[in-house]
């Protein structure tokens, strides 16, 4: 046995059932193991997407993501997908392979500084210089991809060290640092509080059916993050929709009225809060994020364990605040913002998947999440490109029907992944909002720049031909009839529905 062959086993055992990747020269030792192996193997056609598949895989289930890349070529071209899962803390693992370790430092055939590159982009990366040294990072990996999720993983493992077959593995003795000491400053504040309010991040996920039971049993109104909505159904008077620079204006009085705010599994960027203020209780396992004056460094879990709520009756005085968005062009012909109602209204208990662009903000505005999982995005990085590996990446890991809102543009930079649908049968509707430009940079020229529009008009392929040279069904339409007659049949994917809309400036925030 060796160390690739070890590897595997760890993995399976583990309870890894899937990985996303391409294979290669440096990297064949770890692939020969997986070809024996009970794990499946899912084929992308390129490693940014197995990247982007990884992450959405987690995000849509809370299990592990696995990629793998072969040395410089593979794992460079999957470094725009981790930075995104590093932006959004999204706990994956890649392993690459890397050329033999007598030729770091050197400038031999595809050999990068891979391990120091990817440290800027990962929670870890480590370089086993042996076997024994890849058995404990692998192990130590996986414990705290499981136990102290802050982000992806990093392990660069050169080919002689996948082939090495002396090695140690042995358990591993974790000590798990936390400080839990403003335990008691916070449970004052709280006693005190009469106008609390919950805003909770991607790090409270694991705890939703909790943190649900407590807002229901003692009124407790909730705000959320982008990828932390549905933690609270969004269709609950206590849930008041969106913090940050989308906040709802519910969310806004509360945030401004609060002498209690409770923020478990927050992030804390300038994207969620406006400012931090004085009276936040700030829980999150990564310390190097907590902000405030009740800062507690541990598991939301064990915070809820030590904390006594009470009844709080200020939800009334919020409910008088309008709840919705004013948002123009909901019925308009051929507007984005129209079809992409209708898409949701047909598919309201599916998990959504957006790309970057003006749909996503569309999408983040209309979507109204039942639980966590259902709307993924690339938040913090936001690169185009996101939306069709993720639509994979969610689709093995719930083997449920992936709903995909692209726009013309991101669409195209992923668009080989069809051949990956194809070939698993994914159960993907893939709508395209085709306006044949790059919208929300237009509207950035036109209002900010005072231009005229520049480099943003795409001349587009046949997208019907493109889906059917794949082997998928297409249909095109150009009206909001024909969309909402089409919308009205059981559709099942793979299915490409163009949907031809007209430009449309997004609602900027206030």
């Amino acid at each position: 046995m060796n160390v690739s062959d070890r590897i595997v086993e760890i993995l399976e055992s583990e309870g890894i059932t899937d990985v996303f990747g391409i294979p290669g020269e440096q990297i064949m030792p770890l692939y020969r193991a997986l070809s024996q192996s009970n794990i499946n193997h899912i084929l992308t056609r390129h490693e940014q997407a197995a990247t982007h598949a990884a992450d959405a895989y987690t995000r849509s289930s809370g299990k592990i993501g696995v990629c793998i890349t072969t040395a410089s070529p593979g794992a460079l071209n999957s470094t725009m997908a981790l930075a995104t899962a590093y932006k959004d803390n999204v706990p994956i693992l890649i392993l690459t392979g890397d050329n033999e370790l007598a030729y770091r430092g050197s400038d031999h055939f595809q050999t990068t500084p891979q391990f120091e590159i990817f440290s800027h982009i990962t929670r870890a990366s480590y370089n086993p210089l042996n076997g024994t040294e890849a058995m404990y990072v692998l192990r130590a990996a996986i414990y705290e991809l499981k136990n102290n999720p802050k982000g992806p993983i990093h392990i660069n493992l050169a080919k002689d060290v996948l082939l090495c077959e002396e090695f140690d593995d042995f358990d591993l003795c974790y000590l798990c640092e936390d400080d839990m000491s403003n335990i008691t400053k916070a449970q004052k504040l709280i006693d005190e509080s009469q106008k609390p309010l919950f805003i909770l991040g991607a790090g409270a996920i694991s705890q939703s059916e909790k943190i649900r039971d407590i807002v229901d049993k003692y009124g407790i109104p909730a705000t959320t993050t982008f990828h932390a909505k549905g933690i609270i159904p969004e269709t609950d008077d206590l849930c008041l929709g969106l913090c940050g620079i989308r906040a709802t204006e519910r969310a806004k009085y509360a945030f401004e009225n609060t002498d209690c705010i409770i923020a478990l599994g927050i992030k804390a960027s300038e994207r969620t809060l406006p400012e931090i203020p004085d009276n936040m209780i700030h829980v999150n396992i990564n310390k190097d994020v907590l902000v405030g004056d009740y800062p507690i460094h541990g598991k939301v879990e064990d915070f809820l364990a030590q904390i006594k709520f009470k009844s709080s009756d200020w939800i009334d005085e919020i409910l008088k605040i309008d709840g919705e968005y004013d948002l123009e062009g909901l019925d308009s012909e051929n507007k984005p913002q129209s079809a992409i109602k209708r898409i949701l209204e047909k598919f309201d208990d599916n998990i959504i998947v957006s790309d970057a662009g003006s749909h996503t903000t569309w999408t983040t505005l209309l979507k109204k999440s039942l639980k966590p999982g259902q709307f993924l995005f690339p938040g913090a990085m936001a690169p185009m490109g996101y939306g069709l590996p993720a639509a994979i990446g969610a689709s093995i890991a719930t083997d449920e029907k992936i709903i995909l809102i692209n726009g013309d543009g991101d669409f195209q930079m992923n668009l080989q992944e069809l051949a990956t649908i194809k070939e698993h049968d994914l159960d993907i509707i893939i709508f395209i909002l085709n306006n044949s430009g790059f919208a929300i940079i237009r509207q950035w020229q036109e209002q900010f720049y005072g231009m005229d529009a520049y480099q943003v008009e795409l001349d587009n392929p046949d997208f019907l031909k493109l889906a059917s040279s794949y082997g998928i069904d297409a249909v095109r339409v150009d009206n909001l009839s024909d969309l909402e007659f089409l919308l009205e049949k059981d559709l099942s994917g793979p299915l490409v529905i163009e949907v031809v809309v007209e430009n449309e400036n997004i609602p900027l925030p206030k």
